[in-house]
């Protein structure tokens, strides 16, 4: 891969001139989410957001796991809470935590996760923030709270699980502490791809390479009217916000531009 931009528990490098891959880098500890680590991670997803050259963010996990969950061990304190009593210490601590998911689904880039071994607890709710999810023959999932003596639900996972996949497969999941792996996360529609190991990261930064040949206003206004669209309450509400963001992309040119290209037999060319 190219440049580089390395913090202390997750590296952002640029493979492609608007491609990011942010890797989770403590495979000691299997990636796990350690305060210091969702701390890195929030500082490179705030640099990958304000990165106008980025249209699309892979990721991952070093070593041999996408993300363990929650670090039990060393977990740290949250930034800002030393001089905090306990209840108010223990709710920020949840509020951070719970909060990288929704910074996932804030960034204006789509994220593809490439998932390769353990995506536990935390780590699975992590991949469920990204847009799409691509598996390694690997990859095992677990809703792990459950079996922490917690409930199984944190960072979202009851919003967005049984959206992925249906509320029986969630709360079998949730309820169970069940351990399953890609063939199973893509029969249940978990993920949409399962590939060999060796080929998961290569696979999914030429898809975000293939992604970056559109627009990128395109792109970020797809991704944000997909989550949008899960929190509105009905098909009319849905259509009515999607004909304001096609209104808006047709203000671009690139309508005008896409239909010159197939004319002329070249790729388009989008500026915006």
């Amino acid at each position: 891969f190219g440049e580089a931009v390395a913090m202390a528990l997750v590296s952002i490098d640029t493979v492609h001139d608007h491609v990011r891959v942010v890797t989770l880098d403590n495979p000691a500890r299997l990636n796990s989410l350690s305060f210091a680590l969702v701390s890195d991670l929030y500082d490179a997803l705030a640099e990958v957001a304000a990165d106008n050259r980025c249209r699309v963010v892979v990721l991952t996990g070093a070593g041999r796991a996408f993300c363990s969950g929650l670090e039990l061990e060393h977990a740290g304190m949250p930034p800002g809470t030393e001089d905090l009593g306990r209840h108010r210490m223990g709710m920020r601590a949840m509020e951070y935590m719970g909060g990288i998911v929704p910074a996932l689904r804030s960034l204006p880039q789509p994220v593809i996760a490439a998932i390769r071994g353990p995506a536990y607890g935390g780590g699975m709710c992590l991949s469920l923030g990204a847009d799409i999810r691509l598996a390694g023959e690997s990859a095992v999932f677990c809703g792990a709270g459950i079996s922490n003596g917690l409930a199984g639900t944190e960072l979202g996972v009851s919003w967005l699980l049984p959206r992925a996949v249906g509320t029986s497969h969630a709360s079998e999941i949730l309820l169970t502490g069940k351990k399953f792996g890609a063939d199973e996360a893509l029969r249940i529609g978990m993920v949409s791809q399962v590939l060999a190991d060796d080929d998961l990261l290569d696979h999914a930064v030429t898809m975000a390479e293939g992604m970056c040949a559109f627009s990128p206003f395109g792109l970020a206004l797809t991704k944000d009217t997909l989550w949008a669209a899960m929190e509105v309450g009905s098909l009319r509400a849905a259509v009515d916000l999607e004909n304001r963001t096609q209104l808006l992309a047709g203000h671009t040119g690139n309508l005008a531009e896409a239909t010159a290209a197939f004319k002329e037999k070249r790729p388009a060319v989008y500026t915006e």
